[in-house]
């Protein structure tokens, strides 16, 4: 059955959920979340002060020995009721994600499907925590192998994927036996609080997942990382704001996880499949509204096919239907604010002066909402801003290259290496990109990477750690090593 989006609004909880409980921020502040297809307030939500932070400390903390001492079993099993009810639930949170965020419909439902395979796959994952049991090589004891759980973790997600990066993230606190304070972004964190609620109604125990929304998050952030009881940040986000977390959690030598910046190469050949290479290029671009970390950046294309390449790409993008996300046949959303697109303004026209060419697109659409037009550049010379910069919006820049050396040096020619994509028919010259480009992830003829089952991170100043796969569970254990002398000598 549709739920409406009035309903919907009213059963997301408004206030802090800490300890179990649904409770009133002591700021006596309020945050409003808006839609930025129209603009306009949607719901009101409580503000935590850093003393709320303190008080979903607390409770964390009195939380952490009962729960890392549950059976994984029984850890799994709560994570794999919340995949079931989650799919049970798709449309709410598809719906609710499109509200807050502006993502189309359809797309948000991929999300919630994305999302859910965190709680999935770890599910499984916390049955499967090994260790090692052997003989020294000296051969006068045993040696054992053991992992244990980090302990309280402080898990910070960001607003463009509400769902997917809070899954990505408790998931494997839940599986490892650890808990947490979350804190959403305050532009969309609606998603995170109706997940709190399902969380509860999957049994699991209070004071596992503490959620505390603010407007203020310098305000609520440095109390808890400095808490002596803190073990483990895990951020997402910009990487100015990552570098300042790891200054303030080196105080207390807290194991991080950080998945930071990007400026993703997609890189095509001369001998690429151009169809496959443009259909690559609308996902890797346009897919939440170009308004992700993994989305291409840089649009590297052989000189001898540029300018086929893009003009099949705006053909397609001509196609595009920009609108609300709840509409049927959107593509385009709203971007998330107008911060948003007088960035995206700029890095364009920025390009435009140096000598590139708007194919399509080029400028913002009048409101209401902030909307930002598809857009594909041509001709973008070295040296241009949105080359060095994160666009983060539906801008397509395109770039020539004239062979391998040249392609593979200007993709490694950013601080940033999170993921890079590569399109080409020659194995040989794929398995050597696999080798030389400076990204944690790579894409080989496919435009979307993203799964649960791997190893999600980047490299240089795109972070550290790893999310998702088997590594992502190790991010929240600590490894302990304990010899046992021979007991028959």
């Amino acid at each position: 059955m549709t739920i409406s989006e009035a309903t919907l609004l009213s059963q997301v909880p408004d206030r802090l959920f800490i300890g179990g409980e649904w409770v009133a921020s002591t700021s006596g502040r309020r945050i409003d979340v808006t839609d930025p297809s129209t603009g306009l307030v949607i719901k009101t939500i409580a503000d935590a002060s850093a003393a709320d932070g303190l008080t979903a400390m607390d409770a964390a903390a009195a939380a952490q020995a009962s729960w890392g001492a549950t059976a994984p079993r029984v850890r799994g099993e709560i994570l794999r009721r919340a995949f079931d009810l989650m799919q049970q639930r798709a449309d709410e949170f598809a719906l609710l994600m499109t509200l807050e965020m502006g993502k189309p419909l359809a797309e948000a439902r991929g999300e919630v499907a994305y999302g859910g395979e965190f709680l999935r796959w770890f599910s499984e994952e916390a049955v499967r925590i090994t260790g090692r049991y052997g003989v020294n090589p000296e051969g006068t004891g045993r040696t054992i192998v053991t992992h244990l759980p980090v302990g309280p973790s402080y898990l910070i997600t960001p607003w463009n994927f509400p769902l997917a990066m809070a899954t990505r993230k408790i998931a494997p606190a839940i599986a490892a036996g650890c808990t947490a304070v979350v804190k959403p972004a305050a532009l969309t964190p609606l998603t995170t609080l109706l997940f709190a609620q399902l969380l509860a109604d999957a049994g699991l125990p209070a004071g596992v997942i503490n959620i505390v929304t603010t407007s203020s998050s310098n305000e609520v952030s440095t109390p808890i990382i400095a808490d002596p009881r803190l073990r483990k940040l895990s951020f997402t986000g910009s990487t100015p704001v990552g570098v300042r977390l790891l200054k303030q959690a080196a105080e207390g030598v807290l194991r991080t996880s950080m998945e930071l910046g990007g400026n993703a190469p997609f890189v095509v050949f001369e001998d690429a499949d151009l169809d496959k290479a443009v259909e690559g290029a609308l996902l890797a671009k346009f897919r939440n509204i170009g308004e992700a970390c993994t989305a291409a950046n840089r649009f590297i294309v052989h000189e001898s096919i540029a300018t086929e390449f893009a003009r099949r790409v705006t053909d397609k993008v001509r196609e595009f239907r920009v609108g609300r996300g709840t509409e049927e046949g959107v593509r385009i959303g709203p971007l998330i604010n107008t911060a948003a697109v007088a960035k995206a303004t700029a890095l364009v026209d920025d390009a435009v002066a140096r000598g590139a060419t708007v194919l399509i697109g080029g400028s913002a659409i009048d409101g209401p909402g902030t909307f930002y037009a598809p857009t594909v550049l041509t001709g973008v010379v070295a040296g241009s801003d949105i080359l060095k910069q994160e666009i983060f919006g539906p801008v397509l820049a395109i770039t020539t290259f004239t062979d391998e050396a040249d392609a593979v040096a200007q993709a490694n020619d950013t601080e940033y290496g999170l993921v890079s994509y590569v399109f080409t028919r020659d194995l040989a010259r794929g398995q050597r990109m696999i080798e030389s480009l400076e990204t944690g992830m790579m894409g080989l003829n496919v435009g979307v990477i993203s799964n649960a089952a791997a190893p999600f991170g980047g490299i240089k100043q795109s972070g550290l750690g790893r999310e998702g796969g088997s590594q992502g569970i190790h991010e929240y254990l600590e490894t302990k090593y304990t010899l046992v002398p021979n007991a028959f000598a």
